[in-house]
C-alpha cells in the first residue's frame, strides 16, 4: 500500500512527516541499545530498519538495497552490484574508527558516504541523517539535549549541507577522504542545538 506524490501532494507529505517521527522513535530505541552494547551494534540491519520506517507507504522497496541504477542531480552513484560490499566496507569502518574519531568526524564520515553510495532506492538522505545522529548520540555517550536536532537543522538549511556533501565528493574523486568542511558543518549544527535547548521558540 502506498500514495503517490503526483495523486495527492497533501497526503503523501502528512506521511511523510509521520514516518520521520516513527523514525525519531526507532533511532532513540537504536542509540539506547547502541549506548548499552557498544559501537559495533550499528549494522546494515540497523540502517535497513531507519529507511523502512521513514519511506512506509510512500516506496514499495523500504528497508533493503536497491538492485537498480539511480541518478541523484550531478552524482552518479556506484553500480548496485557494488552496493553490499560497500556497505560492508562503510560500516566496517566505522567500527574501525569508532575510537579513533570523534563523535563529529564519525557523524560527518557517516553522513557523506550514505550519500555517496545511495543504498536504498528511496529516503537516503533521511535515512543517512538519522545514522548521522546515531553516531553523534551513541559515540558522545547519550542523547544529546536539545529541541530541534541537527536532522531538522540540516532540513531547515540544505544549501551548506549540500556543499560539504560536493567538498567531500570532490576529494574523493582526487583520492583523499577529507571530511573537514562536513565536520565544521556538524559541529556548528551541534553547537546551535545544544545551546538553544531552553528555548521554546527553537523547535519542539
Amino acid at each position: 500500500m502506498l500514495v503517490l506524490e503526483e495523486e495527492n501532494q497533501e497526503l503523501f507529505d502528512r506521511i511523510q512527516e509521520k514516518n520521520l517521527a516513527r523514525q525519531y522513535d526507532l533511532l532513540t530505541n537504536c542509540i539506547e541499545i547502541g549506548l548499552s552494547q557498544g559501537g559495533r551494534v550499528f549494522d546494515k540491519f540497523m540502517l535497513w530498519d531507519l529507511n523502512h520506517a521513514v519511506v512506509a507507504n510512500i516506496s514499495q522497496f523500504g528497508g533493503r538495497f536497491r538492485n537498480e541504477p539511480i541518478y541523484v542531480g550531478d552524482h552518479k552513484p556506484p553500480h548496485f552490484r557494488d552496493v553490499p560490499e560497500l556497505m560492508d566496507q562503510f560500516i566496517s569502518t566505522v567500527h574501525e574508527n569508532w575510537y579513533n574519531w570523534t563523535n563529529t568526524e564519525l557523524a560527518a564520515y557517516g553522513l557523506w558516504r550514505l550519500n555517496w553510495i545511495h543504498p536504498f532506492i528511496e529516503g537516503n538522505g533521511r535515512t543517512a541523517r538519522a545514522a548521522c545522529y546515531y553516531l553523534l548520540c551513541a559515540r558522545s555517550g547519550g542523547l544529546l539535549g536539545g529541541n530541534k536536532i541537527v536532522p531538522e537543522r540540516i532540513r531547515e538549511n540544505r544549501k551548506p549541507y549540500y556543499e560539504a556533501l560536493k567538498a567531500a565528493d570532490l576529494a574523493w574523486e582526487q583520492g583523499h577522504l577529507n571530511l573537514s568542511v562536513m565536520e565544521e558543518y556538524l559541529a556548528a549544527l551541534l553547537q546551535e542545538q545544544i545551546e538553544n535547548q531552553d528555548n521554546p521558540a527553537d523547535g519542539a
